[in-house]
């Protein structure tokens, strides 16, 4: 927020204060070049009273309008120049109207310094004293009024669109559940279903292919399970927070974890080789899902665009607080034909290492690929 905003922020008191301090010290430098006469000493003495209450009082507007209107009512009896106690006592009034939390603080506030001010202002007529009264009363009280009035207007309306962003995002995500659950979804399913009709109208397969019978299987299977876990996150963000099986991974499973992925790929023919330290166990669960998502998308990446001849050597450290993860392969002979992905798995993991306030460095290497990353502690 600029200062002009920061001026018309109810919580800022300090800053209006001292700025209508600054106004009175100026006024009282110069008033005697206009008039000449000369500011009496009882005239400085009640204007710094007053400039010392504002700012010592600034956070306590009802203290600050009593002490205010007690010097403004000495001011009338013993000065013929009240403007700076008339304008402090102003000043307070307004700040009454801007933090007032019920209608009667403000009102009460209103009659104690009508009240002052009829019965100890001791020049002109009545319609005189009225008509100053009403300015010197409406002008802070309608100002003040209408900050606050403003203020919580744009409250309202900052939250009335925070909660339509939020009904418009769980309609998307409850759009991309739908088509999560009836494209996708009902299609692993099937394929997870042909497979097993297959080995058991093949029953004489060669170990080698019954294996990978299995693998594709074991995986199609675990990716529905996966897949039903997310429409359940999309459907219902709220009931699955809590469920870290939905949401994260248990930090002690996370080297077991790891090593499942190190299988899948060396299953899919690349040859991997894996330094994972133990102290990965204790890892927050946050970075262990993530450690884990990183660690299946690069390997992935491996076995699709190096081919399975590749060479992949998985490095995961835990160095003071901060994670140290990197995946290095050779190249290979880059001779699987793959179905085009979008581009979007290292974006995807790029925004995940971001999110955890990390920079992931993906680029070539010797003859192959390397991504790699620091993951911060908590405390970094």
């Amino acid at each position: 927020m600029g200062r002009p905003g920061r001026f018309f922020d109810v919580r800022d008191t300090f800053t209006r204060m001292l700025l209508l301090n600054t106004s009175g010290v100026v006024y009282l430098l110069l008033a005697p070049r206009e008039t000449g006469v000369p500011v009496a000493g009882p005239q400085w003495a009640l204007a710094v009273a007053a400039f010392a209450s504002g700012l010592l009082l600034h956070r306590r507007p009802m203290v600050n309008l009593l002490v205010q209107t007690a010097l403004f009512a000495v001011a009338l009896r013993v000065l013929d120049d009240v403007t700076i106690n008339q304008v402090g006592t102003a000043w307070s009034l307004g700040e009454v109207a801007l933090w007032a939390p019920r209608a009667r603080y403000l009102w009460g506030s209103v009659g104690l310094v009508a009240g002052v001010y009829l019965i100890f202002h001791r020049t002109g007529s009545l319609t005189e004293n009225l008509v100053g009264l009403c300015i010197n009363l409406g002008l802070p009280v309608l100002i003040g009024t209408v900050v606050r009035t403003t203020r919580e207007l744009s409250v309202q309306a900052e939250r009335r669109a925070l909660s339509e962003q939020r009904a418009a995002r769980a309609d998307e995500r409850s759009a991309i559940a739908r088509e999560l659950h009836d494209v996708v979804a009902h299609h692993v399913a099937s394929m997870v279903l042909r497979v097993g009709v297959a080995r058991h109208v093949l029953p004489d397969l060669e170990p080698e292919v019954d294996a990978v019978f299995d693998d594709v299987h074991r995986t199609g299977t675990a990716a529905l399970a996966d897949l039903r876990r997310l429409v359940a996150v999309l459907r219902h963000p709220e009931g699955v927070r809590g469920d870290a099986a939905l949401t994260a991974i248990d930090p002690s499973a996370l080297p077991a974890a790891l090593d499942g992925a190190v299988e899948t790929a060396r299953r899919a023919g690349v040859i991997v080789e894996a330094e994972i330290d133990p102290a990965v166990g204790a890892l927050d669960a946050v970075r262990g899902l993530a450690v884990l998502r990183l660690t299946q998308e690069a390997l992935t990446n491996v076995a699709k665009h190096a081919g399975a001849s590749a060479k992949a050597q998985l490095n995961v450290h835990v160095i003071d607080t901060a994670l140290h993860w990197e995946v290095v392969d050779d190249g290979g002979s880059g001779t699987i034909e793959m179905p085009p992905s979008g581009g979007h798995g290292l974006t995807g993991m790029r925004e995940r290492v971001e999110v955890l306030g990390g920079v992931l460095r993906a680029g070539p290497h010797e003859h192959g690929w390397r991504v790699a990353t620091v993951l911060p502690g908590e405390n970094s």
